[in-house]
């Protein structure tokens, strides 16, 4: 029996909430390297004051959003680790 539960699989009944499901991992995926590419320019201290405190807030709007978002769909964060399957998830798990 093989593992299916975070397969996008597209059945014409749930067709929105698996579009929105995977449009909303690609755009976590995007997230979090958005904000590791932060971290790393915070820590080299390559930021102003004003684009640090730009990029925090647009991270943290983006994160409501798809908190908003997810639980619109009945989606939980955990939902958008896709498996793919010999290589492992997607995200790394936090």
């Amino acid at each position: 029996m093989s593992e299916h539960r975070n397969r996008v699989e597209f059945q014409p009944d749930t067709v929105e909430r698996d579009l929105i499901k995977l449009v909303l991992t690609v755009v976590e995926l995007l997230r979090q390297l958005m904000e590791r590419q932060a971290l790393r320019r915070f820590d080299e201290g390559d930021l102003t004051e004003d684009q640090e405190e730009r990029i925090g807030l647009t991270l943290m709007l983006l994160e409501d959003r798809m908190a908003e978002l997810r639980e619109r769909y009945g989606l939980r964060p955990e939902d958008l680790n896709l498996d793919l399957g010999p290589l492992g998830p997607l995200l790394p798990r936090e």
